[in-house]
């Protein structure tokens, strides 16, 4: 009757700590060490959340610095930009601390508000480096800030970034050029310029807006212009890839070529929608060729390119998860040392 027992017990045993899902329930939960990451903007940084660190898979040397794109924040309330990809980060015990920038903005007032949160990161954490991530015009802003502090930036990751802009911010701006346009445009402008520093003010800092000069940034003129003053990892043909060391910071990138993703999500109509403006492969928004930097790891996920943030809330692919690619980017940039 004994040996029985304890047969049954080392079986109950062996299952739990076999059973990564079981463990990972609860059950075990309070012996996992917490971390937090933090929110910042221009101002401060504060603890935007905390999880349980349950491995040192994406446990970078340096930190990660997260980079919204347009329309974008750090969080409001409960919801994150980021959505389930900063927890994933911590919980694989990376640095993570994620910047907050105007919504609308040129990338070159957009990477001033970043390159001070980089500065602050910098001076939190000590270290020497940082390692940066950006999304959509956040990939505009974190070359910006590798561009003028290559010494402190270990990496720059764009993630469906328009380095070479898009068609669909040229039809937008053109528009805005037009007869019609002149008229309607600065009225359009306004109430999505109000809107979204009420956005800023709900993620705990009121920034000035502009939707236009933001536009103008991902047309394909305004992106050759950014490309002249900051060409690291910039490729030199059409749809090639770019350096991947320059000045000493590593240059990725990776996107998505889906669209209609998931019906259940009304954002996707939209993106179904632009993407008709793009006559090549693309995301809904930013061409495939387009979001080519440095190291290109993929260029084709069956991410549209709110997916590629998971988002909205999760509202992705079938099978489809956005944000395994970033903790093995964590795991990648790692085991480079950095």
């Amino acid at each position: 009757m004994k040996k029985k027992y304890l047969s049954a017990m080392t079986l109950m045993a062996g299952m739990l700590i076999s059973s990564g899902s079981v463990v990972h329930a609860g059950l075990f939960d309070f012996l996992a060490p917490k971390a937090s990451w933090q929110n910042c903007d221009v101002n401060s940084c504060t603890v935007g959340g905390s999880t349980n660190v349950t491995s040192s898979y994406a446990k970078t040397k340096y930190p990660i610095l997260l980079a919204h794109g347009m329309a974008g924040f750090s969080a409001v309330g409960p919801l994150q930009y980021w959505n389930g990809i900063t927890e994933d980060l911590v919980g694989n015990g990376a640095n993570v601390f994620v910047a907050q920038q105007a919504s609308f903005n040129s990338s070159e007032v957009r990477g001033e508000q970043l390159l001070i949160q980089a500065k602050q990161v910098l001076a939190i954490t000590g270290a020497q480096k940082i390692n940066l991530i950006g999304h959509s015009h956040g990939t505009q802003s974190v070359r910006y800030v590798a561009g003028l502090l290559p010494n402190k930036i270990a990496s720059v990751t764009a993630v469906g970034g328009p380095t070479k802009g898009s068609e669909v911010a040229d039809v937008v701006y053109d528009f805005s050029k037009s007869p019609v346009g002149t008229i309607a445009t600065p009225i359009i402008a306004a109430g999505v310029n109000a809107f979204f520093s009420l956005v800023g003010i709900g993620s705990g800092h009121y920034y000035e807006q502009d939707a236009l000069a933001g536009m103008y940034s991902l047309t394909t003129r305004g992106a050759a212009e950014f490309n002249q003053r900051f060409p690291d990892g910039v490729p030199t043909t059409a749809c090639g890839t770019g350096t991947e060391l320059v000045n000493g910071v590593r240059y990725y990138s990776w996107s998505g070529t889906g669209v209609l993703t998931n019906v259940l999500d009304p954002f996707d109509y939209a993106l179904a929608a632009t993407s008709l403006l793009i006559p090549s492969e693309n995301d809904g928004l930013v061409p495939r060729c387009s979001s080519h930097l440095g190291t290109v790891i993929r260029d084709n996920y069956a991410f549209n390119h709110l997916d590629e943030v998971n988002q909205v809330l999760g509202l992705v692919g079938f099978l489809q998860n956005p944000v395994t690619p970033y903790r093995i980017q964590a795991n990648r940039l790692k085991n480079q040392g950095l």
